[in-house]
């Protein structure tokens, strides 16, 4: 496993340390989830065969009505 190395703001660091142990995890496997969750690309998987798969009667916009009639802002 990589080991990396980054300089934080002492309030962050602690910030973190708390979090972490709230969460009832270390920092490395905090910061581990932070950043895979950012890096995470594409669809999941299943995603696209969820299309269609829907049985309910097709989705309807109803009738809008008038505009109001709105104050000005200035």
């Amino acid at each position: 496993m990589t080991q990396l190395q980054c300089d934080i703001p002492d309030e962050i660091a602690t910030r973190l340390q708390q979090k972490a142990k709230r969460m009832n995890l270390s920092v490395s496997r905090y910061l581990a989830q932070l950043i895979e969750k950012d890096l995470e690309t594409g669809w999941p998987e299943g995603y696209f065969d969820l299309f269609g798969s829907c049985q309910a009667a097709p989705l309807e916009r109803p009738e809008q009505g008038e505009n109001q009639i709105r104050d000005t802002l200035l």
